[in-house]
């Protein structure tokens, strides 16, 4: 008797019945298998190797337009500072002309006071 090789069948999975094989039958229709196997293990490679190449070729792509993201948020920071320091000199500049013109105003209602009083004590009527 040959001997003989258990294999689970694809029919009913959930049974997972055992089938015999003769060795004999199996290396008869082996040669063109393995040729169909090859085959398709070849064809498979290829698809892998191309779809590798697609892969490669979008990363490269992706890493390229993240370094112009990266230029352009360096010279959107850059612009930023500078408006920040700008914006802060503007911000000193208005303080200092806003005690300037208050000064101004001290001042000149000083000299409208004196003026009053000047005036008052000459006995000249002043119209409001």
């Amino acid at each position: 008797m040959a001997p003989t090789m258990a294999m689970y069948s694809s029919e009913n999975n959930s049974k997972k019945h055992i089938k015999p094989i003769n060795n004999a039958t199996k290396k008869h229709g082996s040669g063109e298998k393995e040729e169909k196997d090859v085959e398709v293990s070849r064809r498979r490679e290829e698809e892998l190797e191309r779809e590798l190449k697609e892969s490669l070729k979008r990363e490269e792509k992706l890493r390229f337009e993240l370094q112009k993201v990266l230029e352009r948020v360096r010279v959107a920071e850059e612009a930023e500072e500078m408006l920040c320091a700008q914006l802060g000199e503007l911000e000193v500049e208005s303080v200092e002309q806003a005690r300037e013109y208050n000064a101004r105003i001290a001042a000149l209602m000083d000299q409208l006071s004196h003026a009053n009083k000047l005036l008052q004590s000459a006995s000249i009527p002043i119209h409001q």
